[in-house]
């Protein structure tokens, strides 16, 4: 378990510094043979060690308030330079007057520090201080490189997100300009079509609106979706549409992005089937694949596939836009002319096995689907 920042500082400093007074200890207990250790010498690197964590401290409260961890290496040395010379030079009056008035160690251990071995005394806090200050800074920087890096990754995902919503955004009127010009097509023509019509056209755009900021859902619920749309255009096509859905159950379960699913049968029908005076077949298989257990959609439409160069459509280009926000290369998506069948065009989808949500996030949980269309019923008339 970590500790909080403030007391994990505070830590460290007393065990820095009394690391440093028990290594001079260890200094003298080595090299100075005719000085036996006492408590005079004990409680000189003791208030060495008190000393230096409030001298420090002292620094670290200077560098907070001039607000010099935000300066640069230039503008940073020279006064690290200066502040480093202070503090040395003060921390050894301060601790010779401690050692000479309060300490007072017998004149066999060499007595009060002369002029040579004070200013020693001194250079030896000054570059002690120095490696405090470097690692100090150091710390400081990583730790700044650090949020940079959490900011920057922070900022991507915000970035990435909105694209997401921004691709999502795009699919609603498209579905919202067809189910108009639909309706309109039938008002004064068969009054009870446009009132059935718009029925599906509010589900339509009840889950477009409920679904624009869910990244994933189920297959069984773009399904639901998937079947309204394809009523809402039998009811215009009439005979030329006939279609077929082949889902395999255990692949109900697995996600995939919202609108995804019906833009693939839009499109089929938009650009396969509606142009067609015989209209065509629409099918739609969904498996799971035996080896990884990815989800596998196929969509076959009669038709040609002519795509003009460099231009794949709103549509499928939202597609891939989409899969690769939110899979990367772990997704696949490819359409064409089918290679076993003539006259037909195939859009096949891969997407890697994602866990199912729960069942409270059913479309439409809320509410009956068949109170949904009373209430539409009713607000049509």
């Amino acid at each position: 378990m970590f500790l909080p920042r403030r007391r994990l500082y505070w830590v460290l400093q007393v065990a820095g510094w009394a690391l440093y007074g028990a290594l001079g200890l260890l200094m003298i207990h080595l090299f100075a043979f005719a000085v036996a250790i006492t408590w005079h010498l004990v409680a000189i690197q003791v208030t060495m060690a008190a000393v230096l964590v409030l001298t420090s401290h002292g620094l670290r409260t200077l560098f907070g308030r001039r607000g010099w961890r935000a300066l640069g290496l230039g503008g940073l040395l020279w006064r690290l330079a200066l502040a480093n010379g202070a503090a040395a030079l003060g921390s050894q009056l301060v601790l010779g007057a401690l050692i000479a008035f309060v300490i007072r160690p017998p004149a066999s251990l060499g007595g009060p520090a002369g002029g040579g071995q004070f200013v020693g005394y001194v250079l030896q806090t000054y570059f002690v201080l120095w490696l405090w200050t470097a690692c100090y800074f150091g710390l400081h920087y990583l730790d700044r490189y650090k949020q940079a890096e959490v900011d920057r990754w922070k900022l991507a995902a915000a970035a990435r997100e909105a694209e997401l919503r921004t691709l999502q955004a795009q699919l609603n009127p498209h579905f919202l300009f067809n189910g108009l010009n639909n309706i309109r097509a039938l008002v004064m023509e068969d009054p009870a079509r446009a009132r059935a019509m718009m029925t599906h056209l509010a589900e339509l755009l009840r889950y477009a609106m409920q679904r624009n900021g869910t990244a994933q859902v189920p297959l069984a619920t773009e399904l639901e979706i998937v079947d309204n749309y394809l009523q809402l255009e039998a009811l215009q096509l009439e005979e030329r549409l006939r279609y077929s859905l082949d889902v395999a159950p255990d692949a109900l379960p697995l996600l995939l992005p919202p609108m995804t699913l019906q833009l693939l049968v839009e499109n089929a029908i938009k650009h396969g089937l509606a142009p067609r005076p015989a209209g065509g077949q629409l099918s739609l298989s969904a498996r799971r694949a035996p080896a990884d257990g990815s989800l596998c959609i196929a969509v076959r439409n009669t038709g040609t596939y002519q795509p003009r160069p460099g231009h794949a459509g709103v549509g499928v280009r939202n597609v891939r836009e989409r899969l690769h926000l939110l899979f990367g290369p772990a997704a696949a998506f490819a359409i064409g002319p089918d290679p076993l069948l003539p006259d037909t065009v195939l859009a096949e989808l891969r997407l890697p096995a994602s866990a199912p949500q729960p069942a409270a996030d059913k479309y439409f949980a809320d509410e009956p689907l068949a109170d949904k269309r009373i209430a539409d019923e009713r607000f049509a008339d």
